[in-house]
Order: structure tokens, then sequence, then C-alpha cells
């Protein structure tokens, strides 16, 4: 039983997902330092503060904090601009770059439509 276990923990996925999961946390905390550092003051550069959280109004004594929920789309949407622009399209570019071009294929009814021709044109000559 102990064996299986061992096996169990040593099995690649199951290694992959935890160096995976470790690599996303600390590249969570880089996109969020990115965001509140750096975007979130330009941000703040342009509206005048950064966070809204103090933002609120009252109707019969329940407090609405609508600022909070403003300051957590800001975050997001930044947050995904930042991994858009920053991660995905250059990611995007680099595994364009490094794929072989492809041979263009070539549907088969495609390819018989073009024997045919090939064919006609033959019987003509």
């Amino acid at each position: 039983m102990l064996k299986e276990f061992r096996d169990f923990l040593m099995r690649g996925n199951l290694v992959e997902l935890a160096v995976a999961f470790v690599m996303g946390l600390a590249f969570s905390a880089l996109i969020n330092s990115f965001v509140n550092d750096l975007v979130m003051p330009i941000i703040a550069m342009i509206i005048g503060k950064p966070d809204f959280s103090g933002l609120t109004f009252t109707i019969n004594d329940a407090v609405f904090r609508y600022g909070a929920f403003l300051t957590a789309s800001i975050t997001f949407v930044a947050t995904a601009a930042a991994i858009f622009f920053f991660v995905v399209k250059p990611m995007g570019a680099i595994m364009a770059r490094m794929r072989k071009p492809e041979e263009e294929v070539v549907a088969d009814e495609e390819r018989r439509h073009q024997e045919l021709l090939a064919a006609v044109r033959d019987i003509g000559r």
C-alpha cells in the first residue's frame, strides 16, 4: 500500500499539476503587483483616486458599498488587460515564430477536382 501511495505521489501529472499551481500563484502575485503598483496609480492620476471603497449610499439603515465594487471592477479589467497585452499576445507571437510553416493541406474533394482538371488539360493537348 505504501508503494502504491508513493507511486501516486510521484505520478507525472500530479507533480506537473503541483508545479503549475505554484507557478500560477507566483504569476498571480506578479500580475497583482503590476496592476496595483503601476496601473492603479495611472488611473488615480486620471480619475483622482485609485480606491473607491469609501463610496457608499444608505437606504433604510442598509449600507451599499458600491465603491468597493467599482474598485474590484477596475482591478479586474486592468488585470485582464495586463494579462492579454503582456502575456497572451506576446506568447502568441513567439509561438507563431517558432511554428514550422505547414504545407498547405488540400481537402480530398479539392484534390480530386485538381486531378480532374489536370486530366482534362492533358486530354486537350
